[in-house]
């Protein structure tokens, strides 16, 4: 029997959008000078202030409040119209440093290997239902909300009324054979200028003005977003609603507050797969929430992309201190391409790839500052790249009897988005003979 499945994503401008930018820019800020930086770094954002607090252990030092700012300017905060602006907004920083007792389980010790920073499980997914090996629903509901930046910041006369603030969510139908066959619902939410004006201060015109704001807004998120992103095809008798709530002039920070690692679910699989709980930004790391996600999002990945199974969900769960996992999961949910269980899988699966957090940090690279492009539109299904950035070098230098700290800034070439590459499927075939 056919069946629906819904995902959702926000923009930047969300609430709890701009608080994981802020974390994962301070991180980024850190590792830019120490590598090495231990960071759990929290924001809070509401009307016209900023609170960032957690735990932070590292010789950098950076101005928290410039990073602050900046972050909020890009994302396109920068009105006083907003009541959440970059430049008038107030910033509160708490910070201290990391537990000594939660730093002796995970330091590299000269007899001991990196432990986990955490206990916990992580889970990895990927399915064949996009290129992106994304649940379509999902990959949809991004594509959406990006669309919508896209335009903001690079095309304002296209739809001049944009605000940063906004929300996506797709519905798709599958069929018996659980293969996706359209889109049924597209929900958008946007953020918007209140760019009519009622002809007097009765309730009807004021009626009238917002009913001639949300057809202008129907009109042009379906013409200008919604058709340009999802195929044609698969918009078959599609139901919409655009702004169903009506006016959406008041959003933000000080339309709703937001917090660090609260859209986990956007995140990682808008609620295909599963989800072991812990939140990414403002984390470095040493904390395997993030990295070990990662890695186990590579794995379903390669594992699907090899031809093993039509979809993959890996689980892998650590005790922290402790480097090897205590327990590596593979389920193909019976769509296994080969002749092997789930249980012989998963074994060949821990043979290829190496779980412990040091490993898996080197693996991908996740010592340098490349995590603020992941903190909005998820953190899967991105395509990789390679890009340059700026490394901070500090040198003590002897003039004399004069010690001198000079600062020098390098360019660095860097993987970003590692954890999707395809660089596993090789070995993952001719491991399983495929």
């Amino acid at each position: 029997m056919p069946y629906l499945f819904t995902s959702e994503s926000v923009s930047e401008g969300h609430p709890d959008k701009v608080a994981d930018q802020i974390s994962d820019a301070i991180l980024d800020a850190m590792l830019t000078q120490d590598p090495n930086s231990r960071v759990a770094c929290e924001t809070f954002v509401t009307t016209g202030l900023v609170v960032v607090g957690g735990e932070v252990t590292t010789t950098a030092y950076v101005e928290i409040p410039d990073i602050v700012r900046k972050t909020i300017h890009k994302i396109g905060y920068d009105s006083g119209n907003y009541m959440f602006d970059a430049d008038s907004c107030g910033v509160v920083v708490t910070l201290h440093s990391q537990s000594p007792d939660i730093a002796r389980g995970v330091d590299e010790g000269e007899d001991k290997e990196q432990g986990a920073g955490d206990q916990g499980m992580m889970f990895g997914y990927a399915n064949q239902e996009t290129p992106e090996y994304m649940p379509m629903a999902l990959a949809f509901s991004h594509r959406l909300v990006q669309e919508l930046a896209r335009i903001r910041h690079e095309q304002p006369d296209l739809i001049p009324y944009l605000r940063p603030d906004a929300k996506a969510q797709v519905t798709i139908e599958y069929d018996d054979n659980k293969q996706p066959t359209r889109v049924h619902t597209v929900v958008v939410s946007t953020q918007h200028d209140d760019f009519i004006q009622p002809e007097n201060d009765s309730t009807q015109a004021k009626d009238d003005a917002e009913k001639q704001m949300l057809a202008r807004i129907r009109e042009d998120v379906i013409a200008q977003v919604v058709k340009k992103v999802i195929p044609e095809n698969l918009l078959q008798d599609t139901i919409y609603h655009i702004n169903p709530t009506g006016n959406f002039v008041i959003g933000g920070p000080h339309g709703d507050a937001g917090l660090t690692g609260r859209k986990i679910i956007v995140d990682t699989y808008g609620g295909r797969g599963a989800h072991g709980g812990g939140a990414f930004s403002g984390k470095d790391s040493s904390k395997v929430d993030r990295s070990a996600a990662y890695a186990a999002r590579h794995i379903a990945k390669n594992l699907v992309a090899a031809g093993v199974a039509n979809e993959v969900l890996v689980q892998v769960a650590y005790a922290i201190g402790v480097a090897d996992p205590v327990s590596l999961l593979v389920d193909t949910y019976g769509t296994a391409q080969i002749d092997k269980s789930d249980a012989e899988i998963a074994e060949i699966t821990r043979e290829l790839f190496d779980m412990r957090p040091k490993a898996i940090v080197e693996r991908f690279g996740l010592k340098q500052p490349i995590f603020s492009p992941t903190a909005a539109y998820g953190h899967m299904g991105r395509e990789p790249y390679e890009g340059e950035v700026a490394i901070e070098v500090i040198e003590v230098q002897q003039e004399g009897n004069v010690n001198r700290t000079v600062n020098t800034k390098i360019n660095k070439s860097v993987s970003f988005f590692g954890w999707e590459k395809l660089d596993y499927v090789d070995k993952i075939k001719a491991a399983f003979g495929i």
